[in-house]
């Protein structure tokens, strides 16, 4: 069963009564046909004229959907032969943070990003994409091996931030951070981001500091969570919406600032009601992003990303 949002109720209300017309017709020989197309044609129509005018608050919900498409569904969907390297060869593993080798379309890559986890048990191990500092070394360790070996790097940003915990502080989680991105910038090769579902703060800028940055349509970043904001801002997190409002984390804003170089479609209601597809699009652009890359040399790469991040703003 899908999960509907809150703003989704009106569409849920019609799909349910979609389900309950099929049931009815299984008991007898009544024909509902005519009435089921009536009323799916007003639940796609209602899903069009809903998701084309959905608030930054609205978005920042469907791109945290439970269902939306995750690190491994990406991998299974656009990479072949995925061979995961773990550990920072440091401290430990972290699982927030899955990297490796992997082809796409014959092409070697090194694939890195987040992995929030699709149930309760995989969201505790992979501490809901809240990656800690040996998952930053790890992503440090694996961009140096792309480099030395001539490898694009493709990272998939989904988080609601680096883990905040002490332990994490204790490890150095800034510093972490600060490196990634430093290594990021300091790639020889074409280096690929796209913001797949949250964005969130440093721990999302430690692995996207890249020559493109794409991002999915109903995807958000931003330098904080809208509740986060609003508890600075207002001292109290209901005023999360309008702190997404402020901030500007939708593709369309970020596209227009040129904080994103690019905004992938969506399917009609988002990646979760089609991921398929989702990954597809993703993957075409993925795919044309590395075509132009591969005509700049190393010292191109290394110029065009510099000047990128030092415009913004």
């Amino acid at each position: 069963m899908l999960t509907y949002l809150d703003f989704e109720k009106p569409i849920a209300a019609l799909d349910q009564r979609i389900i309950e017309l099929r049931e009815t017709a299984t008991a007898g020989d009544i024909d509902i046909e005519p009435e089921v197309a009536k009323i799916e044609a007003k639940a796609e129509k209602l899903l069009k004229e809903t998701y084309s005018k959905l608030t930054p608050w609205q978005k920042t919900q469907v791109a945290r959907h439970p269902e939306r498409p995750h690190f491994k569904h990406y991998v299974a969907g656009i990479a072949d032969d995925f061979m995961p390297l773990a550990g920072d060869r440091a401290f430990a593993d972290d699982p927030a943070i899955i990297g490796g080798l992997a082809r796409i379309e014959g092409r070697r890559v090194l694939l890195i990003g987040h992995e929030k986890g699709d149930d309760t048990a995989t969201r505790l191990k992979h501490n809901f994409g809240m990656a800690k500092p040996e998952g930053y070394r790890k992503a440090i360790r694996l961009m140096q091996l792309a480099d030395r070996f001539g490898l694009p790097v493709i990272s998939l940003v989904d988080t609601s931030g680096a883990f905040p915990g002490v332990q994490a502080e204790e490890r150095g989680q800034a510093e972490a951070i600060a490196r990634s991105t430093e290594q990021c910038l300091a790639l020889g090769v074409p280096m690929i981001a796209a913001v797949v579902g949250e964005g969130g703060s440093g721990g999302a800028v430690a692995i996207a500091a890249a020559n493109r940055v794409l991002m999915f349509e109903h995807a958000v970043y931003s330098v904080i969570s809208p509740e986060g904001c609003a508890s600075i801002l207002w001292r109290t997190a209901d005023k999360a919406a309008d702190a997404a409002e402020a901030m500007r984390v939708t593709a369309g804003d970020l596209r227009a600032l040129g904080v994103v170089d690019r905004v992938v479609d969506e399917p009609l209601g988002g990646a979760h009601r089609a991921p398929e597809e989702a990954i597809g699009n993703l993957k075409a652009a993925i795919l044309e992003e590395l075509d132009g890359l591969a005509k700049l040399d190393r010292a191109q790469l290394l110029e065009q990303r510099r000047a990128k991040f030092l415009a913004i703003g």
